[in-house]
């Protein structure tokens, strides 16, 4: 039961034979559990370590195994901590590459550099994806950003959705949660699961890309109009950043068919994206773009948050929501 929860075998069986046998020595419980005292003595420490054994208030040279229902609390504690650290990791990651995606977006120009060409205007964007389609042998990654999908995008794509997925082509596309409240867009998605497609959603993406057999992509190089224009990425080492944002994405993100959990407490993820978002001073506008929402449901959603959080202002929210823990500290 413990091994789930970080600990290993030898030490789980310490641990349970010093549950068992409090007053049992290293020697007493190496003979006991078949074990060298070597192997008991680093269990002990590790145990320690964990604060799952302490020193025995009545004999001082010797430690005793902490209640197991509180040795499970300090598992479960220090599980999510190390949680919560990699969950702030991957933010880290995802916020450096969205910006290092952009800043290759906004600036590639045709010829500019090797491994970056520019395309200009959606007709040579759907070129380029039906060509790079055409090629594609093993897998095909996807953010979706904008929420729900145009129909005549949706039912365009359809064609091309099938015959890749019907070569055995490996699709992942990540949307955004929003698209679970359209139910065209939603019902989109299960007919690309339907197929053998892997669909996960995620309350933000940094910007519309596709990656193709992780040695070409396509980032839109305005997110707020795909069709303007896009990057067409060759570079190994950005093809490798790309891959790498993507895994991460696709690790913290909610496979379709679950119910989008809460990240914090109470909050649901949508409304931890807006806290966030309102904490780095972007507008309702802004903040409705990246969730692929109307401005309305921000506007909403602002509302329940300071309500929620006890806040008249959202100078006040922010505060509030740092006391709490659903947002860092400045300070860290």
């Amino acid at each position: 039961m413990f091994t789930k929860l970080g600990l290993d075998a030898v030490t789980e069986a310490v641990y349970r034979g010093k549950l068992a046998h409090p007053q049992d020595g290293i020697a007493e419980l190496a003979a006991r559990l078949e074990m060298n005292g070597r192997d008991v003595r680093q269990a002990l420490i590790r145990l320690s370590e964990m604060a799952l054994v302490r020193i025995s208030g009545e004999d001082r040279s010797q430690v005793r195994a902490v209640d197991p229902r509180l040795g499970m609390e300090i598992l479960l504690a220090r599980q999510q901590a190390e949680l919560s650290a990699q969950q702030q990791r991957i933010e880290a990651t995802r916020a450096a590459a969205a910006e290092l995606i952009a800043e290759y977006a906004d600036s590639a120009l045709p010829g500019s550099q090797a491994g970056l060409r520019y395309l200009q205007g959606i007709d040579a964007i759907r070129d380029q994806i039906e060509l790079l389609s055409s090629e594609v042998r093993e897998e095909l990654l996807t953010f979706a950003p904008g929420g729900p999908q145009a129909p005549g995008n949706m039912k365009a794509s359809k064609p091309l959705n099938r015959a890749l997925l019907e070569r055995g082509i490996r699709m992942r596309t990540i949307y955004l949660d929003s698209i679970r409240r359209d139910q065209p867009t939603y019902e989109h998605a299960e007919w690309l699961e339907s197929l053998g497609a892997q669909v996960r959603t995620v309350p933000t993406l940094p910007n519309r890309v596709i990656v193709f057999d992780r040695r070409a992509a396509l980032i839109a190089a305005d997110t707020d109009n795909t069709g303007a224009g896009a990057a067409l990425v060759t570079s190994p080492g950005m093809i490798t950043l790309l891959c790498s944002l993507f895994e991460h994405v696709w690790q913290s993100a909610e496979p379709l068919g679950a119910t989008v959990r809460s990240d914090s407490g109470s909050l649901t993820k949508q409304q931890l994206a807006v806290l966030r978002m309102m904490a780095e001073g972007r507008t309702d506008e802004s903040i409705a773009n990246s969730l692929g929402v109307s401005t309305r449901t921000v506007r909403r959603t602002v509302t329940c948050l300071l309500s929620d959080l006890d806040a008249r202002s959202r100078f006040q929210a922010g505060v509030h929501a740092v006391q709490l823990g659903h947002l860092p500290s400045t300070r860290d």
